[in-house]
């Protein structure tokens, strides 16, 4: 086309009439290959500069659309809403993700390897793209109109141009899932493998990325014990795309202080605690640096970078480079970052290289490399390197396998990680066995690790039903085992469990363990509450959860969680409920409570915890958003928190905020509940994103 179509979010422009729309939806959820239960019509045109999607989603029953959530990137899974998968460069690994509600509001992220976001969703919510959108209610449901300039999609070519492409709509009411292609329960929109093609784009202007986005800080920042700081500063991020599969990212100065704050936890176990990455410059493309090593465990854990793991406190970023992209069948990422000292954390530079050769759909052997340099005399380096691959077989079967090591001043052994595990998944039956071996002294501290010196055997069967019951759409049955002695043999950690779910029709569900025996060695004192201790020893002990979420198609919806039975040789009760309240799409409220009743045999062991938030949400509308979120914790801080965050996107990828935060921003994720830096910050910070 030589000009763009009306993009109001109305299908009215002859440019649209005149298109032949892709029809053909199936649907994923709850019927598997049938026919979508709503017609949905997808129109595509394109000029020199962009690609254009007109969207129309036809409904019987338009009055019961559900459409509340105007801040962007936030999750969708409470509304209606339609997702564009384009695989512009056709590697069938990895994809963008374009997301829209019936409000026009935009999600947006990457699919890498064939793997959604960390938190269950269809994509890696981490990328933000410059493009927009419009949505309208129609007499027959509801329309949408895209512009994706070729240069977010960093796309250079300009002959010859196929495209992987898919597109998924989610009907909330009928919790129905419809895509045009790999619709198999087991596949979903990040099976880019099995997308669809478009083809005849051609004679298109230069679509090479390059984004410049300086930002100015003002804030009032007074951490507990110190005297208030009053900085004025600023930054610089730059994103060049050298190639259409290569992009360079660079920072200076690098600030945090949009960061949404961490809910604060509260450690039962003798583990560190898993807390996903929120950082922004971390998350862009994050999936490249993936290597899994285990249950949650990461080789590469990038909040060990720029945040004390043990006091949540910010360690100052001077700057950061990262390089990823494809060439060929390779997949590479390069990151380097540089920090300064700042409290008891010593400057240091952290260097990451990853490499990933693909070999057939879904299957890959990579490697990785982690340098650390720090100022500490007592630990100056800390070096990681990996081998890893995926193996698919007959697209149901997986075999996972890596061998790990590190490096450490003083540690020449016992520091290497080896495992394996073979997976099975299919609609009916899900099957996973694992074995893995840690050293004593495997010590990455760029990763993430639960437990070391441990000799794994784990294995998990679960079977599922879509019995004829009303109001049910699935029924699972799972039971697992995991024995990790020591690696001489002696009883470290066990655990089996027996669990019962029932997944429904209207989102609702139920998650029952009948049975959860552990047995756990305390080999250090575990700190749990002010002065008390669980002390050395084996000990066994059974537990039982109730779980029930109400269903979510309504505009008040709940959950509650409820376990209960032995725990370090006493007892204890934990109940957390959650309930969220959506009146209008401008705002939302949500509150959570969690109760913990300890009766231990020890000195002061009988106590309750309670750890409480109220989180606020108004959009005056989709780019002007207020956000507030109050935290009480009676655990080891017993304080109040506060976060208020006021975020006005002026412009595509240029936002100005208005933050005041009391408390931590970034929790702690070691054990044994250690106290945390507090503070006080008032910030105000600007944005600018421009093309030069």
């Amino acid at each position: 086309m030589d000009h763009a179509p009306k993009l109001d979010g109305t299908l009215n422009d002859p440019l649209w009439l005149d298109t032949k729309p892709i029809t053909d939806f199936r649907q994923r959820e709850p019927y598997e290959g049938e026919t979508a239960t709503e017609k949905t019509e997808v129109r595509i045109v394109y000029t020199r500069h962009a690609v254009y999607f007109g969207i129309h989603c036809y409904d019987s029953e338009p009055s019961r659309i559900i459409a509340t959530e105007l801040r962007r990137d936030v999750s969708q899974d409470l509304d209606d809403h339609f997702e564009i998968l384009i695989d512009s460069n056709h590697d069938r690994r990895g994809a963008y993700v374009f997301q829209i509600n019936p409000l026009g509001t935009q999600n947006d992220g990457l699919v890498v390897e064939e793997q959604g976001g960390s938190d269950g969703d269809d994509f890696d919510r981490g990328w933000d793209g410059v493009w927009s959108s419009e949505a309208r209610a129609v007499a027959d449901g509801w329309t949408a109109t895209v512009e994706i300039p070729f240069t977010t999609l960093n796309f250079t070519h300009s002959l010859d141009v196929v495209w992987g492409l898919n597109f998924k709509r989610f009907i909330r009411r009928k919790n129905e899932e419809d895509l045009w292609t790999a619709y198999r329960r087991t596949f979903g929109i990040t099976k880019v493998s099995q997308a669809g093609e478009l083809s005849g784009i051609k004679d298109i202007g230069s679509g090479r990325l390059f984004i410049v986005k300086p930002y100015g800080l003002a804030q009032y920042d007074k951490q507990t014990g110190q005297d208030p700081k009053f900085p004025l500063t600023g930054g610089i991020d730059l994103k060049y795309g050298l190639t259409s599969n290569v992009v360079l990212n660079l920072t200076g100065n690098t600030d945090f202080a949009d960061t949404e704050v961490d809910l604060e936890p509260f450690n039962l176990t003798p583990f560190k605690v898993f807390i996903p990455e929120k950082r922004q410059f971390f998350l862009e493309n994050a999936g490249v640096f993936n290597f899994d090593i285990g249950d949650q465990d990461q080789l590469f854990f990038s909040r060990q970078i720029g945040i004390d793991s043990v006091s949540g406190q910010q360690v100052p970023i001077n700057g950061g480079a990262r390089l990823t992209g494809t060439i060929g069948r390779t997949e590479f990422g390069f990151m380097d970052v540089d920090t300064r000292s700042s409290g008891p954390n010593p400057y240091a530079n952290y260097a990451v290289a990853r490499l990933k050769e693909s070999l057939w759909a879904g299957s890959y052997i990579g490697v990785m490399g982690i340098d650390k340099q720090s100022g500490d005399p007592l630990d100056s380096f800390n070096r990681t390197g990996g081998v890893d691959t995926r193996l698919v077989f007959f697209k149901d079967w997986f075999v996972d396998a890596h061998m790990a090591g590190t490096q450490s001043p003083g540690h020449p052994s016992g520091n290497s990680d080896v495992g394996a595990s073979l997976s099975y998944r299919s609609n009916w039956v899900e099957g996973k066995f694992e074995r893995r071996k840690i050293g004593p002294n495997f010590n990455p501290e760029v990763g993430f690790i639960e437990l070391t010196n441990a000799n794994e055997t784990y294995g998990d069967l679960t079977f599922k039903v879509r019995p004829r019951i009303s109001g049910v759409r699935e029924l699972q049955f799972e039971g697992f085992i995991l024995h990790a002695p020591d690696t001489q043999g002696v009883v470290q950690t066990q655990e089996w469990q027996g669990t019962f779910r029932a997944d429904l029709n209207n989102g609702g569900y139920t998650d029952d363990d009948i049975a959860d025996v552990f047995t756990q060695r305390i080999t250090t004192p575990l700190h749990i509450y002010k002065n008390v201790f669980i002390p050395n020893g084996l000990y066994h002990f059974a537990r039982h959860q109730l779980t029930y979420g109400s269903g979510q198609d309504r505009r008040f919806t709940y959950n509650f969680f409820e376990r209960f039975g032995g725990y370090y040789g006493g007892t204890l009760n934990e109940f957390r409920v959650r309930a969220n309240y959506r009146p209008t799409a401008k705002f939302s409220i949500s509150a959570m409570e969690t109760w913990d009743r300890f009766r231990l045999p020890l000195p002061n062991g009988n106590f309750s915890v309670v750890l409480a938030s109220l989180q606020g949400n108004y959009s005056f509308n989709r780019f002007l958003t207020f956000t507030s979120l109050i935290q009480m914790d009676t655990s080891n801080t017993q304080a109040i928190s506060a976060n208020v965050r006021l975020r006005y996107n002026y412009r595509p990828d240029s936002d100005l905020y208005i933050i005041y935060n009391v408390g931590t921003q970034f929790a702690s994720i070691a054990p044994a509940n250690p106290p945390q830096v507090r503070e006080t910050r008032f910030a105000v910070k600007w944005t600018y994103a421009f093309a030069p």
